[in-house]
């Protein structure tokens, strides 16, 4: 699995209410989109009280089955016409080392993505499984509605991604941005 982000800072005094309407009209358009896992439309608005953001975001997050559904989305006509709305993104691309789903994941109005550097020679099979068994956990107990592990060797960084049903006070610290969850965009489970 492959998960990715991309994600543009607007204007402190950009209109907000531009994204919410771009999320209701074009979330509906990647609903079982082969081979993604789930998308998750997120934002974050500057002073807002929920998540506290410092700036205005409209930051995306995928969790993808397989390199050829990731492929054909950044070649397809959904993507141009992101680039042409916002211009051309870095996209993110982490190596996912466990994805967990709670049946509930519907209900996620919340999102957390935290960036963890990897100190050069660390053990990274345990590291590996301590995050992987951290990500069953969260779902597990109820603490997440989708907890996503991962890692990028490039910059030698992972990525801790959750969805939550409510954002607990303990999330808002230095090092996690927090988003508002617009639309998840899932497969059909029949």
């Amino acid at each position: 699995m492959i998960a990715i982000q991309y994600s543009f800072t607007l204007p402190a005094d950009y209109d907000m209410a531009i994204i919410d309407r771009r999320i209701r009209d074009k979330g509906p358009m990647l609903d079982n989109f082969p081979g993604l896992k789930f998308k998750a439309y997120l934002m974050a608005r500057k002073d807002d009280g929920a998540t506290e953001s410092r700036e205005n975001l409209y930051a995306p997050f995928y969790v993808w089955e397989k390199d050829e559904g990731l492929s054909n989305f950044i070649c397809g006509p959904g993507f141009v016409g992101l680039t042409d709305s916002f211009g051309w993104p870095q996209v993110r691309t982490w190596i996912v080392w466990r994805a967990d789903v709670s049946p509930d994941i519907r209900d996620a109005r919340f999102a957390t993505r935290e960036i963890v550097r990897t100190e050069p020679y660390a053990p990274l099979a345990e590291i590996r499984q301590r995050e992987s068994d951290e990500a069953v956990g969260e779902v597990a107990r109820g603490e997440a509605l989708a907890s996503v592990t991962a890692f990028e060797p490039t910059s030698w960084t992972r990525v801790r991604f959750r969805l939550l049903a409510d954002l607990p006070k303990s999330m808002l610290r230095s090092g996690v941005q927090t988003y508002d969850v617009g639309h998840l965009s899932l497969p059909d489970v029949g």
